[in-house]
């Protein structure tokens, strides 16, 4: 046998072990193991029955990504599943840690599946654009049924054990922690009761009742098309779960590989793989030792329970930290504490979380009026007014407050932080953690390195983000920093197209089409115009409308006009304010334009924006750019982010297209076109 697996015969059963860290990927040395077990117990008459199982903290993980693309020779993975599937002797897979994708596709060649509670099962293949490609959508559709597939595979969530259970995914639980003994003996049991060697392939009773019924596809296809908008790779599992259902298992493993191979060549599953990686590289910032040591947080102090701060609490609450807010009224500390066990309250209305989990999360939390009481509080982020005299003030009272060594945190999303930490004595303490709202919901959180924010600081912030369940980017210090300075060219451009011909209705529909989910004017009226203009003395379309009362949504009209359900019609009103405000500005109408040409005007300089964020070194990296994009703006995931979509569109016509515009193209934007360059391609 090779190192990577191990042969044991007890009483009858032979036990194959996997072990190939970290997480015993189906590589070559995986399925060569895999190859010379499953031989060698075949040819053994003693061995009755083989149960798999995986050293290390996981089953099998799936393909080993480094060898897409190459030709690494010994059996391929097809190969290995024939021989499983197709041997005399029962094989039964025993699951630990987690199953997905090319893991579960795996187990189900196995005749039988057995887990323990903890570990999950699942083909997520969706969020990479793709689909199961190792017959997963033609084999889980014969044990779980046409529904049910239909869910989970579109779905892509890991499925818990118990849970998998109940659905048909696996066929037994064994306990924690005894996984090996309890597969010997499940195994055994087979022998023992005589068990048929029934193939997942073989199986027809719970597809059969959904054969020649097509309707239940279109129908499915109907009741998400909101959701699935823009993707193609819920639709071709659609079709290859049909396919498991109305055609026999080879011709249906033909018609999935046809799909997946569709899915494999698109730009969207492209798209979606680059940012699976992307989001896991902006935690890696190359000028920081990887063997710097991080500060404790065990206790968290936030300052302000408005909306930003009472989200923020939620974060570390949720994770079982204690976090003492401070508010300076009782008034405005009732309201955000009540928020909170309101926020709690509903999850646990819908099923999320139990009455107990709420008073175990309530209970971590201490509000106060003193700011005192932060005194020993790990980390103490702010979350108070915009303003930089006041968040100074702030600082300086931290100062003199806060133990030594602990973080003091902003959350300003637009504000120079070093100017904020120049109010302490202690500047390599201070670092950015910008939430976006609702802070308790969204998953990016900005990491703003000051200066003077030291290593140990900001590989604790990093820790953080992880222990919260964010999605760290990482910043320098600049205005607005990524994700709200790279998008600001797009309202920008909005307000001035739209003296010029298109209407925000036009604008708004070519937004929506290119896959946002609502366009800039219709997000104006949503957030309320009267709250974007906050601040200006400026002469504005939007400060025009508020001052006829027009503030959006809910005062029934903005650049558009809202029934009593608040559904958008076109405004007379506002199309007149939006001319006198061109002719005021003296800009005369162009007349409308095509959707293409809309999208380029306000997208082209956000790519414009993000190479200029890269050449000041305000982003490490274009890919951290397009998630700060993705998950701060919902930029759609499927064109893979601003950066990501300029290089498919193709960097010199941007440039062109910025040109046209007048804008001056950004010098790296510049370079890379005329070189031939990319921002996410090598």
């Amino acid at each position: 046998m090779s190192k990577v697996g191990t042969t044991e015969v007890i009483d009858g059963i032979g036990v194959l072990t996997i072990d190939y860290p970290p997480v015993n990927a189906l590589s070559i040395h995986t399925r060569m193991a895999l190859d010379e077990g499953f031989r060698q117990f075949a040819a053994d008459d003693a061995v009755k029955a083989i149960v798999l199982i995986c050293a290390g903290r996981t089953f099998i993980a799936g393909a080993d990504i480094s060898e897409l693309g190459k030709n690494v020779g010994g059996p391929n993975l097809g190969e290995v599943f024939d021989l499983i599937e197709g041997g005399t002797k029962p094989v039964v897979a025993a699951i630990h840690g987690t199953a997905l994708g090319g893991g579960y596709e795996f187990a189900l060649t196995c005749h039988y599946r057995i887990a323990v509670p903890s570990a999950k099962v699942g083909l997520p293949e969706v969020n990479l654009g793709l689909l199961p490609g190792a017959g997963g959508t033609q084999r889980l559709p014969r044990i779980v049924g046409i529904p049910a597939a239909l869910d989970l595979i579109t779905g892509g969530a890991p499925v818990p054990a118990p849970k998998a259970l109940e659905l048909g995914m696996i066929d037994a639980l064994a306990e924690e922690g005894r996984l090996r003994e309890d597969a010997i003996a499940f195994a055994a049991r087979l022998i023992a009761e005589g068990r048929p060697l029934l193939r997942v392939r073989d199986r027809q009773d719970k597809v059969e009742p959904y054969r020649g019924k097509t309707e239940i596809y279109s129908e499915y296809l109907k009741k998400n098309a909101r959701q699935w908008r823009g993707f193609k790779a819920p639709y071709n599992i659609v079709k290859a779960i049909e396919a498991a259902a109305e055609l026999d298992f080879d011709a249906g493993m033909v018609r999935e590989r046809e799909l997946f191979m569709e899915l494999m060549e698109s730009t969207e599953s492209a798209a979606q793989r680059y940012y699976f990686f992307a989001e896991r590289e902006g935690a890696k910032v190359p000028d920081l030792p990887k063997d710097t040591e991080t500060l404790p947080v065990k206790a968290v102090g936030v300052i302000g329970a408005g909306t930003m701060g009472g989200g923020i609490t939620m974060n570390f609450l949720n994770a079982g930290i204690p976090v003492t807010l401070v508010e300076m009224s009782q008034a405005a500390l009732d309201r955000g504490v009540g928020v909170i066990r309101k926020n709690y309250e509903n999850s646990a209305a819908k099923g999320r979380m139990t009455a107990q989990q709420v008073e175990q999360r309530m209970a971590l939390l201490t509000p106060s009026l003193e700011m005192e009481s932060l005194g020993q509080a790990d980390l103490i982020i702010e979350a108070v007014y915009e303003d930089m005299g006041i968040k100074k003030e702030v600082f300086g009272k931290l100062d003199a407050i806060a133990r030594p060594g602990a973080i003091l945190a902003s959350n300003t999303s637009f504000l120079d932080l070093d100017e904020i930490a120049s109010a302490t004595a202690r500047p390599e303490s201070v670092v950015g953690l910008h939430f976006f709202s609702p802070a308790n919901v969204m998953r990016l959180l900005e990491i703003v390195r000051g200066a003077k924010t030291s290593n140990a600081v900001l590989a604790t912030a990093l820790k953080v983000a992880r222990t919260i369940a964010k999605v760290p980017v990482v910043s320098r210090v600049g205005p607005g920093f990524i994700a709200n300075r790279v998008m600001s060219p797009r309202s920008r451009q909005a307000m001035e197209l739209v003296l010029e011909g298109p209407t925000p209705q036009d604008i708004d529909a070519a937004i929506y089409g290119y896959g946002f989910a609502m366009g800039p004017f219709a997000m104006g009226d949503l957030v309320g115009l009267d709250v974007i203009g906050r601040g200006s003395n400026e002469r504005t379309l939007q400060s025009d409308l508020v001052k006829l009362g027009r503030l959006g949504q809910k005062s029934g009209g903005g650049f558009y006009d809202y029934d009593e359900q608040r559904k958008a019609s076109p405004s007379p009103v506002a199309a007149q304010v939006i001319a006198d405000f061109a002719a005021y500005k003296g800009v005369a109408s162009k007349g409308s334009q095509s959707a293409e040409a809309i999208v380029a005007r306000l997208l082209y300089p956000v790519v414009n924006e993000g190479a200029k964020v890269l050449e000041e070194g305000v982003a490490i990296r274009a890919s951290d750019i397009d998630v700060a994009c993705i998950l701060g703006y919902n930029w759609p995931v499927y064109t893979g982010g601003p950066m990501f979509w300029a290089d498919t569109v193709g960097l010199p016509k941007v440039v062109e297209g910025l040109k046209a515009m007048g804008i001056e193209p950004a010098k790296l934007l510049a370079e890379k076109a005329a070189s031939g360059g990319s921002f996410t391609r090598g």
